[in-house]
């Protein structure tokens, strides 16, 4: 069977192997799942609010603990990390309070005596998470779904199984019944059976075009609900009435946060011309001044990439968009005798044809793109097959909203940073994928929708 190692991307160090679920495990799982769920769906609202308040208590309580281990995992600058975790207690807390009211029976005039819409709990939901952001992008699914009365199974990526094992053992000792969140160690090759599988009744997947297409398609085969959050090729437009410092100053966090491999990071930099000279001067001081090392140092402010695979990947990709005409103007060199660590680069003149151009660059590069005016700006944003955030920059609201209708994305911020937030629904269209997460959209993309009338 196969082996999940933990190797600290740092050091290139393994920390931890991890042995793959044989079938007979596997099924002791999915049925205990199965059998919890028969008993979780009839907790009460409150019941579930005390244990998920509980959850968030023990985030808080060792994020510190719990950061360093993210850091050492994958990467990210500790502070990073040990934010991630305060935002999985924030969800908690939310979906907490949040749940009874946003599921609450919706009445409805008809000709019945009585007629409602009702909200029900699905049974088991597969979660396929990424490595990226190992703790959030979990509890962003698993607070609403258990706190909808439904029960998880976790499928982490193999280079996390540190932060998986972590995750069930936090909701074990909230004092969740064993059963209602469960993690998973298999490799991807068994994850279109467990989709068949009949107790399972929906999946979620964060993660990569390819996987997405996987997941969907079985998901599709199944008629089962599934929500694909993949990638995205973010744009960041900058128009010519644009507060350039302020663009500059949350740009390099847009671009650069978890060390450049996030899907919704800004990765295309689109630049009015009369402004792209001092844009482009203003952010290479910032790239250039950022400090790369120990990502447990917290004056750390660039870390590791997650993956060797990773740091090949986007090497290759500033290397063959700067042999197709692009040009360096920071960066573009790989850090250290060992670790994945690569300098925050920046290339400008990319065009149609370039990989930094025509692909999701998840590392620490940011591709400039000048345009001639709003419009340009707009057409350019939507040339690519990605749809999942967009920030606008300008000092006019009113040029903010009449942009907004034409850009092709799942969210749009003006003058801030694209950010998930519990409030709000998350997701993308295009190939950035379908369905919502967050708000009472996530909670209730995983609910049976049941209509009731009574005479």
């Amino acid at each position: 069977m196969k082996k999940f190692i933990s190797v600290n991307p740092t050091t290139g160090e393994t920390m931890a192997e991890f042995a793959e679920l044989s079938d007979t495990e596997l099924e002791k799982k999915i049925a205990q799942a199965q059998g919890r769920f028969m008993q979780w769906r009839e907790t009460t609202f409150t019941e579930r609010q005390v244990l998920l308040h509980k959850v968030a208590v023990l985030l808080r309580e060792r994020k510190q603990q719990y950061g360093e281990m993210l850091t050492k995992e994958m990467g990210k600058p500790v502070t990073q990390a040990v934010a991630e975790v305060e935002k999985c207690a924030w969800v908690c807390e939310y979906y907490a309070d949040e749940t009874a009211k946003i599921v609450a029976p919706e009445m409805v005039k008809t000709d019945a005596s009585e007629s409602y819409v009702a909200f029900e709990p699905l049974g088991i939901v597969l979660a396929v998470m990424p490595w990226n952001y190992a703790f959030w992008q979990v509890m962003r699914f698993a607070a609403p779904a258990v706190m909808a009365g439904n029960v998880g199974l976790l499928k982490h990526a193999s280079n996390v199984p540190q932060s998986a094992q972590t995750l069930e053992q936090v909701f074990v000792d909230a004092g969740f019944p064993v059963g209602v969140f469960q993690n998973l160690l298999i490799g991807s090759a068994r994850v279109d059976a467990l989709i068949s599988d009949a107790r399972v009744k929906a999946v979620t997947l964060t993660g990569s075009e390819g996987a997405g297409v996987q997941v969907g398609a079985t998901a599709g085969r199944e008629i089962k609900p599934s929500v694909l959050e993949l990638g995205g090729s973010d744009p960041f437009i900058i128009l010519a009435d644009a507060d350039v410092a302020a663009a500059c100053e949350i740009g390099v966090t847009a671009r650069l946060q978890n060390n450049g491999q996030s899907c919704i990071a800004a990765k295309r930099f689109i630049v009015v011309s009369e402004r792209a000279e001092e844009f482009v001067k203003m952010f290479c001081e910032k790239f250039t001044a950022l400090k790369i090392g120990d990502p447990l140092d917290t004056a750390t402010q660039i870390g590791p990439l997650a993956t060797e695979q990773g740091l090949n990947d986007i090497a290759a990709l500033v290397e063959k968009s700067v042999a197709a005409g692009a040009k360096l103007v920071c960066g573009g060199k790989r850090v250290g005798g060992k670790g994945w660590f690569y300098e925050p680069t920046i290339l400008t003149d990319v065009r149609p044809g370039m990989p930094a151009y025509d692909k999701e660059m998840f590392g620490p590069v940011a591709a400039v793109i000048t345009v001639k005016d709003a419009n340009e700006a707009v057409r350019v944003a939507n040339d690519t097959r990605f749809g999942l955030g967009a920030s606008i920059w300008t000092k006019s609201t009113e040029t903010a909203k009449k942009l907004i209708p034409q850009i092709e994305a799942g969210a749009v911020f003006v003058n801030g940073l694209v950010k998930s937030d519990p409030r709000m629904p998350f997701g993308g269209i295009k190939k950035s994928g379908y369905g919502r997460e967050l708000a009472s959209y996530g909670i209730k993309a995983f609910m049976n929708i049941k209509t009731v009338w009574i005479k």
